[in-house]
């Protein structure tokens, strides 16, 4: 686990997040394969929102469960809140967003979204 600053695009929202990079995934759900982000999960106690609650604007499809949440000004969607399956609350971090952290680098896994 490592301690991550992320972001949207203009810097409106911001968060610091505790979390590992070794098991991201991206997904081929209908939502997840056009926005293209690379993810990691993290309990929602690791997770910090330190700018923008009020810039957030929420979309949610398909079961409802997953809260999108995006910058209402550059629509970047940094994180989204939902909970595991066994009800503890987590959070669904775009790897993108993070400072300092090189995409090409991972490794992640492929979620089959679209078959669920």
């Amino acid at each position: 686990m490592a301690q991550y600053e992320g972001s949207c695009h203009c810097g409106r929202v911001a968060y610091s997040v505790e979390a590992s990079l070794d098991q991201t995934i991206t997904c081929n759900c209908s939502y997840c394969q056009r926005r293209g982000s690379i993810l990691t999960f993290a309990p929602a106690t690791a997770f910090t929102l330190t700018k923008g609650e009020d810039a957030l604007t929420e979309y949610r499809f398909n079961s409802q469960k997953i809260q999108h949440l995006f910058c209402e000004t550059c629509g970047v969607e940094s994180f989204a809140r939902g909970a595991m399956p066994d009800g503890t609350p987590t959070v669904a971090v775009n790897v993108r967003c993070l400072a300092g952290v090189e995409p090409t680098e991972l490794q992640p896994t492929q979620y089959d979204g679209r078959s669920r």
